[in-house]
């Protein structure tokens, strides 16, 4: 039997990618004020971005609950499920939580914590792609995915970092300082899945730079290894780096994708995240 891969739709796959690697989501909700956006292939991205722009209040989202999760495990019958970092979202325990219930009607899961999100959930996602095409034992991909996440590293630049700001995402402090110096802030997983400022930059062409420079500082082996790249319209700069990247290391596959609705309200118009 197929093993589905079940994701929470912070994972930046488009619709047609899904279907084509068995991958279901369970979307996150994005809630301003009273009204609530259900982030799944029906949301109305622009039209969510520019309502989210206009609203002054706190912007907030909503996780899947463990009877969403609970269902999509029993529908797939034997899965793997990534999630957001545990320490950004209720979404892995919520899934944790509906992995056991499913257990109960039958159902075969196991749930990995990203410790990362958006580009970093599409990259684990084509591991254990990768790992079944190559009919690798269900224990062993466990392990070897566990061990794939505490080595992965996630980066991103941000345009604008109100949002993070403002869901308490980020060091107030170190927010302040990074609005009024108007640098961008390079930041990235900590290793565990919480936020850290790694350097800063100013214009594309010193983003473009330090971004690249980031992967050699990381220590992380790029040879024949794949990355992602996610962008919340900023194509042009996505791709700057991508080719940047390739002129300098060593990586076997490049793939940049769209950020969807949860990722696209924390990155901000012209964020740019990437996992390797």
């Amino acid at each position: 039997m197929d093993y589905k891969i079940i994701v929470d739709s912070c994972c930046d796959l488009t619709e047609e990618q899904r279907k084509e690697m068995g991958v279901i989501s369970v979307p996150l909700n994005m809630v301003l004020g009273d009204e609530v956006f259900v982030d799944d292939d029906s949301l109305d991205l622009p039209d969510y971005m520019e309502k989210m722009h206009k609203y002054k209040g706190r912007i907030g989202s909503a996780c899947p609950t463990p009877e969403m999760y609970r269902q999509a495990f029993v529908d797939a019958k034997k899965s793997f499920a990534v999630t957001l970092s545990n320490n950004l979202s209720g979404s892995y325990s919520s899934a944790v939580m509906g992995k056991r219930a499913a257990e109960d009607d039958g159902a075969e899961t196991h749930v990995f914590d990203s410790k990362s999100a958006s580009a970093g959930e599409v990259l684990i996602v084509f591991k254990i792609r990768k790992l079944l095409a190559e009919g690798m034992a269900r224990l062993k991909i466990i392990q070897t995915v566990e061990n794939f996440i505490r080595e992965m590293k996630t980066y991103f630049v941000l345009d604008n970092i109100d949002n993070l700001l403002k869901n308490g995402r980020l060091n107030r402090i170190k927010g302040s300082i990074i609005q009024v110096l108007n640098i961008k802030p390079i930041m990235g997983s900590d290793g565990d899945g919480n936020i850290a400022l790694y350097s800063k930059a100013r214009g594309q062409n010193q983003i473009i730079e330090t971004m690249a420079d980031t992967i050699k500082k990381s220590g992380r082996e790029t040879k024949g290894q794949d990355m992602v790249i996610a962008h919340c319209n900023n194509q042009s700069l996505a791709e700057k780096l991508s080719n940047v990247i390739k002129s300098r290391y060593n990586f076997a596959n490049i793939l940049i994708v769209r950020t969807r609705g949860i990722s696209s309200m924390y990155a901000n118009i012209g964020g740019v995240i990437m996992a390797f």
